[in-house]
C-alpha cells in the first residue's frame, strides 16, 4: 500500500508542517524584531498589527474542516488538510502565552511558554509517529477490555497526579510513554505547585527538601533549555538586559 494511503502519513505531514511553519515563523519575526530593510515585517491593517496567531486560527479551522469533510478515498486532499492543519497550529501555539495573557508577552519572559508548547506539540506528535499510543493501549491489546480499561485508568491517574505536582513535561508526555507519569506521580512535588500546596504544609520537612531539589537540580535544567529554545526561538528582553 502506498504511505500516503496510510493514516501515519497524515500525521507526518501534520508534524511537518508544524515543525518547517514554526522555523519559517520564528525566523520571520527575528528578522523583524532585528529591523531588517529588506524583509516585509509585520502584517497591519489600519494600524493594526495581525497577529500570525490569526492567521493560524483559519488555516486550523480550515485544515480541520476539510480533513472532516474528505471521503475516505482522497487521501491527497486529507494529507493537505492534516499538512494545513499542522501549519495553522505552529501558528497558534507561537502565540500561545499571548491567548493565555490576553496582551502582547511575545518577546518577554512569559512568552518563552510559547515555545514551550510548541515543543511539546513537537514532542508529542514525534512519540506518535514512532508508534507511541495514549496510556500503553496496544500494549495490552489482547488482555482483554476490562484490564486495558483499568490500566489506562491507572496511568491516566499517575499522569494527573503528576501534572497537580508541577511536572507539565513529565505529566504530558507520560500519556504516551509508558512508566513516565509513575516516576513524575511518586517522586516530590515542586514548590508552588497544587500538589505542594495542598499537601506541603509551611517549613515542612518535605516543602525544604523540594525547595533543595528545585535549586541544584531544576533550576540547571531550566537555564540549559532556556538557551537552547532562545538559540532557535530568539533572545526574549528579561535576558538582553541581564
Amino acid at each position: 500500500m502506498h504511505t500516503l494511503h496510510l493514516p501515519q502519513s497524515r500525521l507526518l505531514f501534520f508534524f511537518l508542517g508544524l515543525v518547517v511553519t514554526f522555523v519559517l515563523i520564528r525566523i520571520s519575526v527575528r528578522l523583524i524584531r532585528a529591523k531588517v530593510r529588506w524583509w516585509p515585517g509585520n502584517i497591519t491593517s489600519n494600524g493594526t498589527h495581525i497577529h500570525h496567531v490569526v492567521f493560524g486560527t483559519v488555516f486550523m479551522l480550515l485544515g480541520g474542516v476539510i480533513g472532516l469533510a474528505s471521503p475516505d478515498d482522497q487521501h491527497g486532499v486529507r494529507v493537505a488538510a492534516a499538512t494545513l492543519l499542522g501549519v495553522g497550529a505552529a501558528l497558534v501555539l507561537d502565540e500561545f502565552a499571548l491567548i493565555l495573557h490576553l496582551r502582547d508577552v511575545y518577546w518577554t519572559k512569559d512568552g518563552r511558554l510559547s515555545v514551550d508548547a510548541v515543543f511539546l506539540a513537537i514532542g508529542m506528535t514525534g512519540l506518535l509517529l514512532i508508534g507511541a499510543r495514549p496510556l500503553g493501549y496496544d500494549e495490552f491489546y489482547g488482555e482483554g477490555v476490562g484490564l486495558r480499561v483499568l490500566i489506562i485508568l491507572v496511568n491516566l491517574g499517575f499522569a494527573i497526579v503528576a501534572l497537580l505536582k508541577g511536572k507539565v513535561w513529565t505529566g504530558l508526555l507520560g500519556l504516551l510513554v509508558p512508566v513516565l507519569p509513575e516516576i513524575g506521580a511518586l517522586r516530590l512535588a515542586r514548590p508552588g505547585s497544587p500538589w505542594a500546596r495542598w499537601r506541603y504544609t509551611e517549613g515542612s520537612r518535605k516543602l525544604r527538601r523540594a525547595y533543595r531539589r528545585e535549586a541544584r537540580i531544576r533550576q540547571p535544567l531550566i537555564r540549559v533549555k532556556i538557551r537552547v529554545q532562545e538559540f532557535i526561538s530568539g533572545r526574549h528582553d528579561d535576558e538582553e538586559a541581564a
